[in-house]
Order: C-alpha cells, then structure tokens, then sequence
C-alpha cells in the first residue's frame, strides 16, 4: 500500500492533529492492543509526509494503557492459517523508524502503559522520549523465535550494544527507572502529559529550518541505522518466514499459550 495516496481523512489506525507547528500521531488500534498492521504503516508514512512539511515537532503517542504492542499476531496468524506465508515486506516500518530519526523535525515519543517489540522501535527511533511512571518496555521476539531484526539498530544506537542485547535476550519488561537509567527513556513523571507540555514550551522556541539543518548534519555523522538496514531487513524476512515460528504465532493467537507451554 502506497502511503502517500492516503488521505488524514482516510486514517483508521492512526490519528493526527496539529497545535500550530506541532503534529500528533497517535497510534490507535484499541481493539487489536495497539499492534502494528500494514494499514498502520502506510497511514504513519503518509503522516510524515505531512509532518516534513508543515511540523517543528512531531508527538509519537499511544494509547492510555499500551503505546504500541508489537507486530499484529492475529493478522499473522489467519494468513498463515489461510494456507500461504504471510508476505512480510519490513522496508516501510524501517523506513518510517529512519523518518523519525533523521526528519526535519523533533521527535517526540509519548510512552504510557507498555511498549513491547515493533512498539520499542517507535520509541528509540525518536529524538526524545517521555514517558509516565507506570511506563514498561520489552522485547518478546525471541520467545516466539523471532528476533527484533529491525528494532536493533535503532535501539542500539539509543542505549548501546549490550543493553540492547541483554534487553533481547532476557525478554522481561523493563521498567521506567531502569529504562531512564539505560538511556531509553529521557524523563518520566507521573502525569506525563504535563511533562510533555513543560518539554514542548521549550521546543516551540526552535526554529524548523535550523533544526532540518541540525538533524541532516547528525544524520551524516551517525550513519549506523543507514549501514545496518540491508541486514536488518534481511534478518526479519528469515524468522518471519520460519514455518514452525508462524505455527508457534498461530498456536499463541488461537490458545494464549506460549510457546514452551504444552505440546508445540
């Protein structure tokens, strides 16, 4: 699905808003726990290009109790049941995670409530992040035997090789405290939405052309994210199309029990 043929007007996993200069982005999918479709993607690369033009700042949200749970196990799970792989194209998510990271303009992730695999690469690919106190963060891929193939980069380049590695491997939330501590998350406070607006009081002071020009030159010196994508991109492909992790997915949708409870 082509993004940019997508009118704002059209969104029904994504809503948007301007304050000004300032554009909302909230990831609304409540009833599949705020997961990632590929209707989410095309509408979030269709909001960016709006954001590059008319946004300083951009506010990356979700909802109360979950910002963004990960890839969509359900939609996964009835085109493996279908007969067929499902066919798994991780460039737009990538892509839509380099946008934030190196747009012209300042990105902002609101956390509130969980944060789980695809939903961590919203977090880390943005400039800022803001979260409240009952915020959680986690990587369950490996689980499942997948592997957070595309998140890493961006969550490497945000808290550093061995806490991204010890984040995968363990695969148990993480709380605020720890997330501040390792650097994934900036400042959290209890009514997050005070803290955020405190935050935006200040951002609103900069100028979008100087911060175009100061994202672009970060861009050029810190090229990981860029460099990493032929591989990341590569990696996602093979775990999402291992048959025995989709019966592994499709078993977890169907019957909530993980993959090392019961017969497999």
């Amino acid at each position: 699905m082509d993004g940019s043929s997508i009118n704002s007007a059209e969104f029904s996993a994504l809503r948007m808003r301007f304050d000004d200069d300032i554009a909302y982005l909230q990831i609304h999918r409540p009833d599949a726990n705020n997961a990632i479709n590929d209707r989410l993607i095309a509408e979030f690369a269709s909001a960016l290009d709006t954001c590059e033009a008319r946004a300083k700042i951009v506010v990356v949200e979700g909802l109360p109790e979950v910002f963004c749970f990960g890839a969509d196990f359900a939609e996964l799970q009835q085109s493996f049941d279908a007969g067929g792989l499902p066919q798994q194209n991780p460039t737009p998510l990538y892509e839509a995670w380099r946008r934030l990271a190196s747009g012209p303009y300042v990105s902002i992730a609101h956390v509130r409530g969980k944060a789980n695999a695809g939903g961590i690469g919203f977090v880390a690919a943005c400039d800022i992040v803001l979260a409240d106190s009952a915020a959680m963060f986690s990587l369950s891929e490996l689980l499942f035997g997948l592997m957070p193939a595309c998140v890493l980069p961006f969550l490497v380049r945000r808290i550093g090789f061995a806490k991204a590695n010890a984040m995968t491997l363990l695969t148990q939330p993480v709380g605020v405290q720890v997330a501040r501590e390792w650097g994934l998350v900036d400042a959290y406070e209890d009514n997050s939405e005070n803290l955020l607006r405190k935050h935006l009081l200040r951002l609103r002071r900069l100028n979008k052309t100087s911060v175009a020009r100061y994202k672009r030159y970060m861009g050029a010196i810190e090229t990981s994210i860029v460099a990493a994508e032929p591989l990341a991109l590569a990696a996602n492909r093979e775990v999402f199309s291992d048959v025995e992790n989709l019966q592994r997915i499709s078993r977890y949708v169907k019957t909530g029990q993980f993959p090392w409870e019961g017969a497999a």
